[in-house]
Formats: structure tokens, C-alpha cells, sequence
């Protein structure tokens, strides 16, 4: 498999959790005390960090450290934002597109030979 599926593939799923780490407990756990919410979140970011780290090992080399954080930060929004809309039921905004555009000129930027 391609260094780039595996990274792009590996970091997917290391947001996933990141994202159910970081804003996951605001749906579920708002009646608790932060510190359950905080054990909780680094319960489920271990499992982050399972993936995130080999991601990063395989694709650093192939990649940029520059590329694979723009990368990453493509995954995260492509991930955030049907989190944000269906699991959370924030309403959709044109700031998610706009946010998006920026990113696609941070990939042709930090991309191009």
C-alpha cells in the first residue's frame, strides 16, 4: 500500500478519536465534573495516539514534517465537520467552506515542487 494511503488512512482514524476525545464528552457528560470528562478524553486519546504516532512514523521521510501537519490538519477538518453536524447537531455555516478553501491553499502551497 502506497506511504500516503497508510499515513492519510491511519491518521483518519486518529482523528476520529481525537475529535470524540476532545469534544465528545460536551454531548454526553455535561452534568459530570471536568475531571471525568478529562479521564474519559484521555482514555480515548491513548487510542488517538496509537494511530497517530505510526501515521507520522511512516509517512515522515515520504513527507515533510510541514506536509504531514497540513495533512493532518485536512484529515481533522474533513472529520470535524460531519462530527460537528450530525453527532453534535450544529447547524451547517459557510465558514466550514471557507475554512476548507484556506486548507486546499495550504496543500497546494506546502505541496508544490
Amino acid at each position: 500500500m502506497p506511504v500516503f494511503i497508510q499515513t492519510a488512512l491511519l491518521l483518519t482514524v486518529s482523528n476520529i478519536f481525537m475529535t470524540f476525545a476532545w469534544y465528545g464528552h460536551l454531548r454526553h457528560l455535561g452534568d459530570r465534573p471536568w475531571y471525568v470528562a478529562a479521564v474519559l478524553a484521555w482514555t480515548v486519546a491513548l487510542f488517538e495516539y496509537l494511530f497517530q504516532v505510526p501515521a507520522n512514523r511512516i509517512g515522515y521521510g515520504t513527507f515533510t514534517l510541514a506536509q504531514l501537519k497540513i495533512l493532518q490538519e485536512v484529515i481533522t477538518l474533513i472529520v470535524f465537520v460531519p462530527f460537528a453536524l450530525f453527532y453534535m447537531g450544529t447547524p451547517f455555516k459557510l465558514d466550514y467552506l471557507w475554512a476548507a478553501l484556506c486548507l486546499v491553499g495550504a496543500v497546494y502551497f506546502i505541496f508544490r515542487p
